[in-house]
Order: structure tokens, then sequence, then C-alpha cells
């Protein structure tokens, strides 16, 4: 047998070796978020699982800072061999756009492996405002330019631009209350001081069912199963708005695809458990399941959409 066949018969029977004896060591999930948020939880679900199933301890890291800048960059200049992941959330696609430059590439920097879960955001106000509709609360911001306020977990966020896609699609004249975390914002919620928000429906959830709070509209482009009667913004008079809050996984680009693909088979394997799919639905989320593909196409769409309402509000954060 010449070198040449030798080293071909030798390099396919490698190559597969790969994918089959992954993982052999630890692996680290980058969550860029303080322990407790949406990206955190699902990180940890899911750590627990493939440390059941694959034999080898998966650990969740939260490394917070600047909207997630810190973490993503992390992962970024991470070696490309599947032991070091990204649980990311939509602010992967809204950076870019808010901050005057990020420390990587959304696209070019990461191997999308799926999404796990998608949050669905809920416009809410406080019981004291006279507004039921969605048309009820453009009447009465359109009566009331520039007093009619609305919160968000910050300047940049998810909660943030959503309430700026609104006022541009609504042509209403609404004044923004940056808070520094989604927490603030439901406290001063329920108390009064802030009339609405465009809440992620976990930490909402509890309060709407209490009556606490009342939910006007779902963001999304679909009814939330858990909540039939309450109609999205887009069959409210708006159609084609629509905003979520996504979690998705992801590893640093040029991991192996079949280490990519390995990942991303477990993680549906996982989503389809019925005590996951029980446990997402109890927090709000909805399990997604995307191909590396599917989820690759995703990003690049939310960060057209983003640039687009950035641009449009004048929306940011430095």
């Amino acid at each position: 047998m010449s070198i040449r066949i030798l080293f071909v018969t030798l390099l396919m029977v490698c190559v597969p070796a790969q994918a089959q004896t992954y993982p052999v060591k630890p692996i680290r999930i980058i969550v860029p978020f303080a322990p407790g948020g949406g990206a955190d939880i699902i990180a940890r679900i899911l750590a627990q699982k493939m440390t059941d199933s694959w034999g080898q301890q998966v650990v969740v890291d939260n490394r917070a800072g600047a909207s997630g800048n810190i973490g993503n960059e992390l992962v970024a200049k991470a070696a490309p061999d599947g032991y070091t992941l990204l649980m990311a959330s939509s602010a992967l696609a809204i950076n870019p756009s808010v901050y005057k430059s990020v420390p990587y590439d959304a696209v070019r920097d990461f191997a999308p492996i799926t999404r796990p879960a998608l949050l669905p955001n809920i416009l809410v106000v406080h019981p004291s405002l006279p507004v039921k509709t969605v048309k009820d609360l453009v009447v009465l911001a359109k009566s009331k330019p520039g007093q009619i306020s609305y919160a968000s977990a910050g300047a940049g966020t998810g909660t943030h631009l959503a309430g700026e896609m609104f006022k541009i699609m609504a042509g209403v004249d609404m004044v923004h209350v940056p808070y520094k975390g989604g927490g603030a914002v439901i406290s001063d919620l329920l108390g009064g001081q802030v009339a609405l928000t465009f809440a992620t429906l976990p930490s909402v959830m509890p309060y709407v069912k209490a009556g606490r709070l009342r939910a006007v509209a779902m963001t999304t482009t679909q009814r939330w199963p858990g909540l039939p009667e309450v109609p999205t913004i887009a069959e409210s008079g708006f159609p084609g708005f629509e905003i979520s809050t996504w979690i998705g996984l992801l590893a640093p680009a040029g991991t192996p695809k079949d280490v990519v693909g390995k990942l991303h088979g477990e993680m549906v394997r996982i989503l389809k458990l019925p005590d996951v799919r029980e446990r997402f639905e109890s927090l709000g989320m909805e399990p997604v399941g995307d191909t590396p593909d599917q989820f690759a196409q995703y990003i690049r769409s939310e960060l057209a959409k983003y640039a687009k309402v950035v641009k449009q509000s004048g929306a940011r954060v430095d």
C-alpha cells in the first residue's frame, strides 16, 4: 500500500471518529448574563441533561457584562473544538446596531447549533391605565403625546426595541424609561410607577394570571397557547409586528461540522423530552430546536430587523 493510499485511509477512519468520541472532557457553556435569566435557566436545564446522557460534566459559566458582549467575545475567541459553547440571546443580533462597535462578528465568528427556546414578549399595563386593547393604547398615546411612559430592562435591550418598533408602526410618542434589568421594571410596574412595558412572558406570567397586571397583546406572530385570549399586536392592526427574545446555542466558528451535528442532535433529543417541554411551558418558553442552517439564517434576519429599528428610532447604548 502506497503512503498516499495509507494516508487517505487513515483520514477516512479518523474524521468520523471525532464525532464518535466527542466529548472526551468537560464542556463549558458560557452564559453572557447573570444567573437567573432566561438564557441561564435554559443552559442549566440542558447542561444537566447533557451530563446525564454523555457522562461528561457540562458546566454553566456566567460571564455577565456589556449586554452580553463580554461572554460573546470570550466564545468567539475560544478554541473551535466543541468544548466552549455560548448560550446567547437576541442581544447577539441587537448589540452590533446599538453599540458603536462590538469585539466580534455575529455571523463570521460563530457556528450556530440551534435555538433551544423562544421567550415571547408581551405588552402589559398597570390595571390603573385605561387600556384593554392595542387600539386603546394608540388612542390614549395620541391624545397625550410624550406623556405615556414605557419601561424597559435597559437601553438597547429587546424590551426597549419592542417599544421603539411599536412607536414607529403606531405613530405614537411615548417616553422610554430604561432600567437596569427586568426585575426592577416589574417591581415599579406593579407599584404603578410606570404605565407599561413589553416584557418577556416568563417575567410577568404570574402577575397576569393573578390580575395584578393586564395583558394587552403578544408581540409574536401567533397567540401564545397559555394565554389564548390575548391577541397579537400584528392582528390588532399592525401586521408584520414581531419581536421575541430568543435563546440560542452557538460554538466558535471553525468547530468541526460533525461536532456541531452531534450537539444539534443532542439538543433536539433533549427538547423533545416530556419533562423538559413541561418545564419550558411552565416558564412561558417555547421549545424550538431548529437546524444550524435555519438558525444561521434567522440570525441574519434578526440583525437586519434590529438594524432597521435602531436606524429609524435612533436608539443607542453608547
